[in-house]
């Protein structure tokens, strides 16, 4: 294991990375889905409309649009599950036309089913569904044509991003893959360097699909990077049960097999579900606490007359660094930047206001701002100054698997703090606790234990630990 001194940890100057530069196709893709969702749903209530137009002559004459109403949400329910809206069905017409229609059918037989049974067919003009759910299928088709073609124009008919690191291993000359060199950018997998694990994630930001071509006796290090990274990542070709491969790739245009060692822990569901938990939490939090957060600002600067606001350089999702905010608790010329020192209890650098808002975790409230601009989360493992230690070691020292809670986003509260882990990490047993505590969090997320841990931190905000 490559050893990192205090001097490595001190802030330098690091030349950013070229290949770095790559679009977020996931952003192109999502606000895409979003459209596509608006338009399904305008589509599907004009069809109805004019199929009520059309038989009853009367446009969009209310049984009609009650209809439609009632198959919406169990149409783009199936959707939603079948691939309708996923990365293939933009680029693949037919797929997309083929998993559209079936949804609609499903979704028919599952209202007629249910108005059988309630008998509330008599409500419904049978001639008037059939016209809607007709018109329907034939706008899905020719939207799903029409975006494959923008898809085609705009984009390039490229929908994923894909990066190949070179490592020493077999040539891999996958079309239209970004193609970057281990070595060149100095990458080395098997090192502790937080700024090289930096530079690592920002090159593997954006990227859907990463391959690693490098020596065998590389490959498992590239396999605990990848899963670290919480990306879905490749390595070109090993025995499966040595790097924890959860599935094979084969690509018969190079005659390569790669093994599937990452996925990243969430789904594209799941992703957006977090996110717009986390923007309607952290969004009604910022407004109802607003008096609350100014106050605490106004008595931080009549203190002492220093900085409100206290921003430290924090390991983020896929070990990159972000800046945190905190209010300042500290005297000006006191601050901890690397937080090499763990605060005591009764620290004399903590101010008589300090005290208070450490003491009720009111110092955090700053990072819903974080959560707002996307490098945290309500819930998540909670983020480290790149000094922490725990018995004089730096945290990765102690446990390996410290660089795999940083799959997922940051939290303003995770799992770990509602158990009472919280404070100085003097011994290494406080920092595994923690540590389990986050890769359990990571290994079984869902939007309900998020709820959970946010109620249950409310009942924790002010903690023995908390100092």
């Amino acid at each position: 294991m490559n050893r990192v001194t205090p001097q490595m940890l001190d802030p330098v100057e690091i030349e950013p990375v070229e290949s770095t530069a790559v679009p977020s196709l996931e952003r192109r893709r999502l606000r895409t889905y979003m459209l596509l969702l608006l338009a399904d749903a305008a589509l599907f209530n004009l069809s109805f409309a004019l199929a009520a137009l059309l038989w009853e002559g009367f446009f969009a004459e209310p049984r009609a649009m009650i209809a439609a109403q009632a198959l919406l949400p169990i149409y783009f329910t199936i959707a939603l599950y079948n691939g309708n809206y996923g990365v293939q069905a933009l680029s693949d017409w037919l797929f997309a036309a083929r998993k559209a229609v079936v949804a609609l059918l499903v979704a028919a037989a599952l209202i007629n089913f249910l108005a059988f049974y309630t008998k509330t067919n008599d409500d419904f003009s049978r001639v008037v569904v059939t016209i809607g759910l007709a018109f329907s299928a034939l706008a899905l088709v020719t939207l799903r044509r029409l975006v494959a073609m923008l898809v085609e124009r705009r984009w390039g008919g490229q929908v994923i991003n894909h990066l190949v690191i070179d490592d020493g291993g077999k040539s891999f000359p996958l079309a239209g893959a970004q193609v970057v060199s281990a070595a060149r950018l100095g990458l080395d997998p098997a090192s502790h360097d937080p700024y090289m694990l930096d530079r690592l994630g920002k090159l593997l930001r954006n990227q859907d699909r990463v391959v690693i071509s490098c020596p065998r006796e590389r490959r498992q290090d590239w396999a605990f990077v990848l899963k670290s990274a919480g990306i879905y990542g490749e390595i070109v070709h090993e025995p499966a049960h040595n790097l924890g491969a959860v599935g094979v790739h084969h690509y018969e245009e190079l005659d390569r097999t790669t093994l599937v060692v990452a996925i990243g822990p969430l789904g594209l569901r799941s992703r957006i579900i977090k996110r717009l938990f986390d923007l309607a939490v952290a969004g009604t939090a910022l407004l109802v606490l607003s008096p609350l957060l100014l106050a605490v600002a106004l008595l931080i600067k009549l203190e002492d007359g220093g900085p409100v606001l206290f921003v430290q350089r924090r390991l983020g999702r896929g070990n990159q660094f972000f800046d945190m905010f905190k209010f300042r608790s500290m005297q000006p010329e006191k601050l901890d930047p690397q937080g090499a020192q763990s605060t005591a209890r009764d620290d004399d650098r903590v101010t008589r206001i300090g005290a208070f808002i450490r003491r009720t975790s009111i110092d955090e409230l700053p990072q819903l701002i974080n959560v707002l601009m996307g490098d945290m989360s309500i819930v998540g493992p909670r983020p480290h100054a790149l000094g922490s230690r725990a018995n004089d070691k730096y945290f990765w020292e102690v446990d390996r698997q410290y660089w795999q809670r940083h799959s997922l986003k940051p939290g303003l509260t995770g799992l770990a703090q509602v158990r009472g882990h919280r404070g100085a990490t003097e011994e290494e047993k406080d920092l595994t606790e923690r540590l389990q505590s986050d890769l359990e969090y990571i290994a079984g997320w869902s939007v309900l234990r998020d709820i959970g841990i946010v109620l249950r931190t409310v009942m924790v905000l002010r903690h023995d630990n908390a100092y």
